[in-house]
């Protein structure tokens, strides 16, 4: 049964090295320098002429040389070969019985992979020999051992051939088979230096000396062949191979072998040891020396099989069973199942409640969070309320607000004109965040799958696709919704809203612009300009005065003042005209009228714009003159602040006009068609020629030109104060309100909804076989799984019948 062992050990290698296992075989691995004659060994032990040789490095890729003894019958078979010996590679399906051929295809195979350079490969050769005159043996022939490159070989061929060679011998299993020529000092053997790393006690290192016919004179290597010197457990082996000159003359292995039992025999210091040396004694010693490794390393075999078997066994687990994915009436459950873990896994990735949540960044519901507080909270606070609002548009729209009439007060329409288009403006960052959520879910999706569900490509394909759909059919109603936030917050202009009162009216305060202020009347006349009243005011209140808005046109500055009485009424009287909020009534408004109507026949002290002086001699300014110079300026700029004052003190006609605007539509200067067409001259009054028609386009300007006058500087902080302030109550609507409808429309009601879906778009008995097409590499490496665990099971079950009685 042991000449078996080594049978059995042949067998397993080549089953294991075809599926590439992990199994360590005992096998021998012949260690050399360069020439030192390991090739030579072999063909000795082999009995034939079939390595390669020549100078230089001539093996150049592991040979895996497997010896298998098979006895001549002893009555011969009309069925049997004519030949007794032959040679097989695992590379070929032919079997050689020429050595010369085996040389030559050695060669080519040397080439094919390692080039014709001199360079080596890890790939081995595998060549096995049946002879009747071979022990049953496993050996490994590698590459010598050299310093330093030769012709085209690599700069790295020393450490190449060196990591080549610790690869073999640094497994245990492996029997290390040191090959060192005598007529060098074992000092310098680089195998034996090689052997000791991977090997420090000398258990499983053989050492074989070369060349001791070619030691000098009076030298021999007795105290090396017996240990004396570097001692070996299994000892050092003494060899005399053939000679070039042998070689060159096709001396035979018969007559070699004789040579070298005459050479031991007749030598004066090996004669006591020569049934200790020579090539027979070697090949003995290697049989007997592998069948006792073999036996001693079975257990540990066994044991790495169990290893090996459990291994592929969870493998092959995870490959999953193909006989059920055959079976239609498990197909169907299969899907569900499938269908209900992507949908779970979905719905967890949202909810935070997955088992793998990545602790290095931030995944799914995460990401949406943060695309909600700070992608859309910052895009909504970089919007600048009032930054593409510049004073001439506010200037026009207060003008085109008021029709054909002056403006007293900033007119609520130009309010809601201006303020539209900048909520507006949240439009685009609201669309926006739905689409970045949108993709945050596409991703998560893709990202929803498990190993099981890997087998199945087109299943798993398939399960995007209906998610992704569902997803697009939520993505138009969501963004429609958040479109129509934005709309409904244009369409009504909620200035009740008690934030936008308080703000408004703080933002006004802070705005205003300052002005020389007129020294404000004491405190105790106060009640004298409200309660006090002639005759001729109380006749004129039932009338209305032309010179304020219609109801239907109310002013900002009104609006607000009448929703903020209670708070204005707190603070003095100058305050709240200060802050350009209140509104003069009727009654107020007659007795100005009244008082104006005085001024005009009395001669007033002039200041020195122009204006009343406002300490004249002997006559201080009342309280309702105080707030319209405040209000209107001293000097009266405008349309209505230019009032009958500076009509009766400015009389040199166009002196006295304050533009309104200014044509840059640049029409013809010259009268040439309507009804006033060829009059100019008649009556010798040229003022009617010189009125030309209207461009198409005019500008809203001042009478200062560019430059903003008192009021009009007033009233343009005044719009962009309740601007920001409106504008910010939207913003923070809408930032509440967008990530609530995203939320209700797109995530939560995929969530709810995605497994309804994938049941009833999947759940097709129809569709079952081909969504549970396995992918073909999945397939080729289950087939080789499978068939490695095959053989795992036959070789522990060969093991295990093994006898392990030794002869």
């Amino acid at each position: 049964m042991d000449q078996n062992l080594i049978k059995l050990v042949n067998k397993l290698q080549d089953t294991f090295s075809n599926l590439g296992g992990e199994l360590d075989m005992p096998q021998l691995v012949v260690v050399g320098s360069q020439s030192a004659g390991k090739s030579s060994v072999l063909e000795t032990i082999v009995g034939r002429d079939f390595l390669p040789r020549g100078q230089g490095i001539v093996t150049r890729r592991p040979l895996v040389l497997q010896l298998i003894h098979t006895p001549i019958p002893a009555e011969p078979s009309p069925n049997a070969p004519p030949y007794t010996e032959w040679a097989q590679f695992l590379h070929i399906d032919k079997r050689f019985t020429d050595f010369n051929e085996i040389r030559k295809e050695i060669e080519q195979e040397t080439f094919r992979v390692a080039g014709q350079n001199k360079g080596v490969s890890k790939l081995p050769i595998s060549l096995r020999i049946y002879s009747p005159d071979v022990l049953d043996l496993t050996l490994v022939d590698l590459p010598g051992l050299t310093k330093i490159p030769v012709g085209d070989q690599p700069s790295d061929i020393e450490r190449q051939i060196r990591n080549l060679i610790l690869d073999y011998i640094s497994k245990p299993n492996s029997v290390i088979l040191s090959v060192s020529p005598a007529n060098v000092d074992l000092a310098n053997s680089e195998s034996l230096k090689l052997a000791r790393q991977v090997d420090p006690q000398g258990r499983r290192t053989i050492g074989v000396l070369t060349k001791l016919d070619l030691m000098d004179a009076g030298t021999n290597a007795l105290d090396i062949l017996t240990g004396r010197v570097y001692p070996l457990k299994l000892g050092f082996i003494g060899i005399v191979n053939r000679s070039q000159q042998d070689i060159n003359s096709e001396k035979s292995m018969k007559d070699a072998l004789e040579s070298e039992n005459e050479f031991f025999r007749n030598h004066p210091a090996y004669r006591n040891i020569a049934h200790k040396n020579g090539t027979k004694y070697l090949a003995k010693s290697l049989n007997q020396v592998l069948m006792n490794h073999i036996r001693d390393k079975l257990p540990d075999m066994k044991a790495r099989l169990n290893t090996l078997m459990g291994q592929a066994q969870q493998e092959l687990n995870t490959f999953g069973d193909s006989a059920i994915f055959g079976d239609k009436n498990q197909q169907g459950s299969l899907i569900l199942r499938l269908m209900t873990q992507f949908a779970r896994d979905f719905v967890a990735s949202i909810e935070g409640t997955k088992v793998d949540i990545s602790t290095k960044e931030l995944s799914g519901g995460a990401r949406i969070y943060y695309i909600f507080n700070d992608v859309f909270g910052h895009a909504l606070a970089s919007i600048d309320a009032t930054h593409n609002l510049e004073n001439q548009d506010i200037r026009t729209a207060i003008r085109n607000s008021t029709g054909p009439r002056p403006s007293l007060f900033v007119p609520e329409i130009a309010f809601d004109l201006l303020v539209k288009p900048q909520i507006k403006l949240l439009e685009a960052p609201s669309l926006r965040c739905v689409e970045l959520v949108y993709e945050e879910l596409v991703k998560i999706c893709h990202n929803c799958t498990s190993v099981e569900l890997q087998r199945f490509p087109k299943l798993h394909a398939q399960l995007i696709e209906v998610v992704s759909e569902l997803l697009r059919e939520r993505l138009g109603p969501t963004s429609e919704y958040a479109q129509s936030l934005i709309e409904i917050q244009a369409a009504y202009i909620n200035t009740n809203h008690p934030a936008f009162i308080s703000g408004s009216a703080l933002a006004a305060q802070q705005n205003t612009p300052q002005r020389p202020q007129v020294p404000p009347r004491p405190t105790s006349t106060e009640p004298s300009v409200v309660n006090v009243h002639s005759p001729e005011d109380e006749d004129e209140t039932s009338s209305e005065d032309s010179i304020f808005p219609p109801r239907d046109s109310r002013s900002v500055s009104s609006t607000v003042h009448d929703r903020s009485r209670s708070s204005i009424s707190a603070s003095t009287t100058t305050s709240a005209m200060a802050m350009g909020m209140g509104t003069v009534t009727k009654r107020s408004s007659s007795r100005h009228r009244h008082h104006t109507q005085t001024q005009r026949n009395q001669p007033q002290p002039q200041s020195a714009f122009g204006g009343p002086q406002p300490n004249g001699s002997g006559s201080s300014p009342t309280a309702r003159e105080t707030f319209l110079n405040y209000f209107f300026g001293q000097n009266g700029p405008g349309p209505i602040a230019g009032s009958s004052v500076e009509r009766n003190h400015h009389t040199t006609g166009q002196n006295n006009i304050v533009p309104v605007g200014r044509d840059i539509s640049g029409t013809e200067t010259t009268l040439s068609q309507g009804l006033m067409a060829g009059k100019r001259g008649i009556d010798g009054n040229n003022a009617a020629y010189d009125m030309r028609s209207l461009g198409k386009h005019i500008e809203a300007v001042s009478s200062e030109g560019s430059n903003l006058t008192v009021r009009e500087e007033m009233e343009t902080s005044l719009i962009r104060s309740l601007i920001a302030s409106y504008f910010g109550i939207v913003r923070q609507s809408i930032q509440d309100l967008i990530p609530k409808a995203i939320m209700h429309l797109l995530v939560n009601h995929t969530s709810q909804h995605v497994q309804n879906r994938l049941v009833s778009s999947l759940y097709n008995p129809e569709l079952f076989a081909d969504m549970l097409n396995e992918d073909e590499t999945l397939v080729a490496e289950r087939a080789r799984v499978k068939v490695l665990m095959d053989a795992y099971k036959e070789a522990f079950k060969i093991l295990s019948d093994v006898n392990l009685k030794s002869t």
